[in-house]
């Protein structure tokens, strides 16, 4: 199992934006076979950073999201929309192994 932990520093006067990009990429990883769990958006503290989590049983199975990403028409139309409103600045992306009890 692998899961991926995404850093973004978005732009804090366009968090609706942020938050449709966030809604849209939810409903694609889950349909391209990953398990989303979610982004987490500012609150107190710093307005500019924001995480999201997905995971996939597989590093391999990643690979196939990201091959199936890069042709899926919704997947490029999301990162359109991410690109047109400028509502992300730059993100990080981590790849982590849970552990459970």
């Amino acid at each position: 199992m692998i899961t991926v932990h995404l850093r973004y520093e978005i732009d804090s006067s366009k968090l609706a934006d942020f938050e449709e990009y966030g809604r849209r990429w939810i409903r694609l990883v889950n349909r391209l076979g990953g398990a989303h769990h979610g982004y987490f958006l500012p609150s107190e503290g710093d307005s500019d950073e924001a995480f999201a989590l997905f995971t996939f049983p597989s590093l391999a199975d990643y690979e196939k999201y990201r091959s199936a990403a890069a042709v899926d028409p919704e997947c490029i139309e999301a990162y359109r929309f991410a690109t047109e409103t400028n509502c992300i600045r730059r993100y990080e992306r981590r790849f982590l192994s849970p552990m459970f009890e």
